[in-house]
């Protein structure tokens, strides 16, 4: 039977994690084994629970309690689930739920860059993508279209933030994915040669007067790419793309410059795909 508790103290400490926290207070970057993460809606926590991701807590309309929740409700032994109406869980969030449950889980730990792209042959680097919903859009492509492993740079959004889980409809837990580097100065020197040292070849995401056409032959022959996006707005750094071994761009017309990062992702993945 589930562990339910009906909420009757906003001020409760063990609902801190779901209404009073910050997503970096959730990540506890200094002790990361103790850091949890907020998964939402029945599907995202299924595909989490699949994953081997431990539930902490749960938050959830009543009537989800033996409505859609139920099934992975059986799946999460003595977590508490704290329920109330939506109204109510409104209140204490300050945000609408969608499809009213929210799950907090265990941070994993993070692999070995190396061990994660032994045998890939398409990887992603996300270069200081800071919006959520972008890292979010950018994994569901990646699931979709057969990219082996996300790499994120140390400034970049956490792709465990609760927007982005939830974007990426749990196709986050799917993707193999790690930080390349520990601090920002680790980006792009020793995460470039560490990609080169693992084989691969670097295609930047970029207009300039240098780049080729996504769908270039040579670019298409490479053995194991990386695929690197930049950030919002700017894009890639200067020393980024310099130290790339190909600058590639996806023809515009009707005089559009450029694509959302997270729209140019899925084009990229796609033309690029490993044959």
């Amino acid at each position: 039977m589930p562990n339910v508790r009906e909420i009757t103290d906003f001020s409760a400490p063990e609902l801190d994690v779901f209404a009073r926290l910050t997503e970096a207070q959730l990540r506890c970057r200094l002790e990361p084994e103790k850091g949890v993460f907020i998964a939402e809606s029945p599907k995202v926590i299924a595909r989490a629970l699949d994953a081997g991701c431990e539930p902490v807590s749960l938050l959830m309309e009543r009537r989800h309690v033996e409505g859609d929740a139920a099934e992975i409700l059986a799946r999460c032994g003595a977590a508490p689930v704290y329920t109330g109406e939506r109204a109510l869980l409104e209140r204490l969030t300050g945000y609408e739920l969608t499809r009213g449950v929210l799950c907090a889980m265990r941070r994993p730990a993070l692999p070995d860059a190396a061990a994660l792209c032994a045998k890939a042959r398409r990887v992603a680097v996300l270069e200081n993508i800071v919006d959520a919903t972008n890292v979010g859009a950018i994994f569901r492509s990646a699931a979709a279209l057969g990219i082996d492993a996300v790499l994120v740079t140390p400034s970049c959004c956490d792709p465990l933030c609760r927007r982005a889980v939830r974007v990426s409809m749990g196709t986050v837990f799917q993707v193999p994915w790690t930080q390349l580097g520990r601090e920002p100065a680790d980006w792009p020197g020793r995460g470039m040669a560490q990609l080169r040292a693992l084989g691969f070849k670097t295609a930047a995401m970029a207009l300039c007067d240098t780049s080729v056409p996504i769908d270039d032959p040579r670019l298409m022959a490479e053995e194991k790419l990386a695929i690197v996006l930049g950030t919002e707005g700017t894009g890639l750094a200067q020393s980024t793309i310099a130290a790339c071994d190909y600058t590639a761009r996806i023809p515009m017309q009707r005089g559009v410059d450029s694509l959302n990062v997270a729209a140019a992702s899925a084009v990229a993945f796609w033309q690029l795909r490993a044959k």
